[in-house]
């Protein structure tokens, strides 16, 4: 009667999996269809526990890593955090220089300095389309949109 509980165990982990798709309680959902077939087969409790440690143990050496990695090769490239913002476009709300200045970027105001390579002096006025060129810890630093 143990194998019900192995399968409930089972069950249990694969559900929660769909909430993390990392693959690690997936292959302890595996680890427990060993321990009930160890159950089924008639094993002692203790054989049945080593049964489903070793089985679970073996799918997240062997298995996990190779099915993460096909995972990711599948998975199309998604630009996240700073990533995504450099290269958008927006407008200056203040003017900005090399010291300083505030932009939109996405219905959101970012601080910003104009990008070096624009000569001393050198500042857009508010209003101007501006472009991100990469970004330096909270700072935007931004050149003239083309």
């Amino acid at each position: 009667m143990e194998w019900i509980w192995w399968l409930g165990a089972a069950l249990i982990l694969a559900i929660v999996e769909t909430l993390s798709a990392d693959l690690t309680l997936l292959m302890l959902a595996g680890g427990a269809l060993g321990g009930m077939i160890a159950s089924l087969l008639g094993a002692p409790l203790w054989l049945q526990v080593i049964g489903a440690a070793g089985v679970a143990s073996l799918l997240l050496l062997a298995v996990r890593p190779a099915l993460k990695r096909r995972m990711s090769a599948s998975a199309p490239r998604m630009r996240t955090n700073a990533d995504a913002i450099v290269g958008s476009s927006g407008r200056a709300l203040t003017a900005v220089d090399a010291l300083g200045g505030r932009v939109r970027l996405g219905g959101a105001e970012w601080s910003a300095r104009l990008a070096e390579g624009h000569g001393p002096g050198a500042r857009l006025e508010p209003g101007a389309a501006i472009t991100v060129i990469s970004i330096d810890g909270a700072t935007a630093v931004v050149a003239p949109a083309d």
